[in-house]
């Protein structure tokens, strides 16, 4: 018999399944700009933040200046390093990875791993074409580039030199062009030094009093400049093994520093939004750069080009270039108020960014999402279809949710996460198939005489997802692996039967980034929807994705529905008692019509006994399958209404939406109905005198 050869590793950790509701090509930033580099040979920008995203900008021209993307990330990138005479880019990020990049292609060519949680920096040796990297696990990891180059995506791992003797979590590091030494900064409030070759520890430099986010080593490593969170700059002599000058330039955090190739001018950004261009002989001589709108997070000099400047990244999400004017030798103070009030001082040029979403409310239909960005414009967006649906601009949020209010329950299914600045959907086994929709609720198009469905909405969307991957991956007695071309598979004893395709109710767009990862650890694979057939994606879905999910778009083992039980009894303004009270249970999806038609032909004895299987203590499988389709009025709701709490229900309501929005109890609900005609009571009498009660 044919078997599945399902994942390797799939005991280790929980697996969760995501993926981000964004445009076909992102062109412009969504949150906090990170990472800067130039390339002043092609004239071109690399910039890297918190949407994961890295982008090439052409600075020759001040519109429409966007090259391209470099999306293979699955958090923010924190640090990105250009090699190789600008031929490759290193990168750094939270999703605990570092890429290696082909910077002219924008092709990723291999995934490092080492790194056990985010990664915050890295540091480049040019002569020696080394790279450093470090972050939260509190390990430096040291990597020949011209190796690095060499891995492939199934290739990719090398043996690495590792310096350990941090104590905490790692924010900063750098080195000089001979790699002969590297700094790091930390949240220890230390600079740390070590001697690269021989990866050891030289020194531990104390002065700051709070993380050092920012440092920088001169050509001959003899010193050192280091920003913190606690608002100075020191430079730092490390053959006295002791900071020579401290610089009080900014009001709060210094969290990015530059410095000119003879290290006698510092320029330096952070939490208080100023940059400052400072002397480091004279200190008074300081000059205002520029000042943002946004807390700076990083810089970057271009001092070889007749008009120097230097590109400025905030928590923003534009990017701006600044002139730069030459620093003064002259002493005294300056007077910046008066210059920047001038109005005369103007970026070179802006590349502007797109609002980020910051704000989210999940419908009661747990399909929907409104949001609201950093630009106030509020969206609706269509979870099942991974799409935005409408715009409305700039409109009252708390106002707009009232708007879309309706009362109906459907179980969370999802969980949404906002960190990139898009929505970021995150399914997980616990809670992925809690929630079921009729093909009513879900407004599909359906032919006329297409009876109602019930579908489990994670399940479908799940489908939708992995709609372009071959499910099926059989393994034959001699152990020879071979795909099946069918979208669903149904293993039997007879290889040779084939099963026709089934298609998903909804697609979602094939830009859709797929995300595999443990749930809340590291990313396992990440691939966009219109890729899962290819031949590398294949054979990586086969070795990642979980078993839950398998079993559900491979093996169709369907989610069970959920049975809600409840006790159904006669209104006491009908003052008819019964004899006992019996405890039934339905699907929680069952609608208060098929109750009442239940009550109106089993318990009042009207009609036939066609709705007699609405609601009782038996199986419903059956039911939970297929349910005949709903009239608007049926002679049962002219005759019987239902109750809960004393409040009427709707006939189009169903049970977990009367649990969840009237009854509001604990222990089983509760369901009294009571006849519109008094003519309906003696019936009703004599029923239940034959019966005992017993419904």
């Amino acid at each position: 018999m044919a078997m599945f050869k399902g994942p390797a590793n799939q005991n280790r950790k929980k697996t969760q399944v995501s993926f981000v509701i964004r445009d076909e090509v992102e062109r412009c930033h969504r949150s906090g700009v990170n990472a800067l580099q130039f390339d002043p040979y092609r004239n071109r920008l690399f910039s890297a933040g918190r949407d994961s995203v890295i982008r090439i900008w052409n600075t020759r021209y001040n519109k429409d200046n966007y090259v391209s993307s470099m999306e293979h990330h699955t958090d923010w990138v924190n640090d990105i390093v250009l090699c190789c005479g600008g031929g490759t880019l290193i990168s750094a990020s939270s999703d605990s990875t570092v890429k290696v990049w082909n910077a002219h292609k924008g092709l990723c060519m291999s995934t490092l791993r080492t790194h056990k949680d985010y990664v915050k920096a890295l540091a480049y040796a040019k002569e020696r074409e080394h790279v450093a990297s470090a972050g939260l696990d509190t390990h430096i990891f040291m990597w020949d580039v011209n190796v690095l180059t060499a891995l492939t995506p199934s290739n990719n791992v090398v043996t690495t030199a590792s310096l350990t003797g941090n104590k905490d979590s790692i924010y900063s590091l750098a080195m000089n062009p001979s790699g002969s030494v590297l700094v790091s900064g930390s949240t220890e409030k230390v600079v740390r030094v070590w001697d690269c070759r021989q990866c050891q520890k030289l020194m531990k430099l104390k002065g700051h009093t709070d993380n050092v986010k920012a440092l920088l080593l001169n050509r001959d490593g003899t010193q050192c400049l280091s920003g913190s969170s606690d608002g100075t700059i020191r430079l730092w002599s490390l053959g006295m093994q002791r900071c020579v000058a401290t610089y009080r330039v900014h009001d709060e955090g210094v969290w990015a520093l530059q410095a000119n190739e003879s290290f006698t001018v510092v320029y330096s950004g952070g939490r208080d939004r100023r940059v400052w261009a400072t002397d480091l002989r004279t200190p008074e001589n300081r000059e205002l750069v520029c000042e943002e709108s946004s807390p700076v997070l990083k810089l970057e000099l271009v001092e070889d080009s007749p008009s120097p400047s230097i590109w400025v990244a905030t928590t923003d999400s534009s990017i701006k270039n600044w002139p730069l004017m030459s620093p003064k030798r002259t002493s005294g103070d300056y007077d910046n108020e008066r210059w920047r009030a001038s109005g005369s001082h103007e970026p070179n040029m802006v590349i502007r960014g797109n609002p980020s979403i910051r704000q989210y409310h999940v419908l009661n239909d747990k399909r929907h999402i409104l949001t609201k960005d950093t630009d106030q414009n509020v969206a609706l967006w269509d979870v099942l279809t991974a799409r935005k649906v409408e715009e409305y601009g700039k409109v009252d949020f708390d106002e707009m949710v009232k708007r879309h209010f309706k009362m109906v329950f459907v179980p969370s299914w999802f969980s949404v996460d906002l960190k990139t600045g898009l929505l970021t959907i995150h399914l997980e086994e616990s809670d992925c198939f809690a929630a079921w929709l009729s093909t009513r609720d879900l407004g599909l198009d359906l032919p006329p005489e297409a009876l109602e469905t019930k579908t489990n909405i994670g399940k479908t969307l799940l489908e939708a997802l992995l709609d372009q991957w071959p499910k099926c991956h059989l393994v034959d007695p001699q152990g020879e692996c071979y795909p099946c071309t069918y979208l669903f598979c149904l293993f039997s004893l007879d290889p040779e039967q084939e099963k026709p395709p089934v298609q998903s109710h909804f697609t979602v767009p094939g830009h859709t980034p797929v995300i595999f990862s443990e749930v809340g650890g590291r990313t396992l694979f990440r691939l966009l929807a219109k890729d899962a057939g290819g031949e590398t994606e294949e054979q990586l879905l086969k070795e990642t994705v979980p078993p839950w999910v398998l079993n559900v778009i491979v093996f169709k083992e369907y989610p069970k529905l959920y049975k809600l039980p409840f006790f159904l009894l006669p209104h006491p303004s009908t003052g008819i008692k019964t004899v006992k009270r019996d405890r039934l249970s339905a699907s929680d999806m069952i609608y208060i019509r098929k109750v009442i038609e239940h009550v109106y032909e089993k318990v009042l004895g009207q009609g036939s006994d066609a709705g007699s299987q609405a609601a009782n203590s038996g199986s419903h499988e059956k039911e939970e399958e297929k349910e005949e389709e709903l009239p608007t009025t049926s002679a049962a709701e002219e005759r019987v209404e239902l109750l809960c709490n004393d409040v009427v229900l709707d006939p189009n309501m169903d049970l977990r939406t009367v649990r969840h929005f009237i009854w509001k109890q604990t222990g089983d609900l509760t369901l009294h109905y009571r006849p519109l005609s008094k003519k309906d009571y003696p019936s009703f009498t004599k029923y239940s005198a034959m019966t005992g009660g017993d419904t």
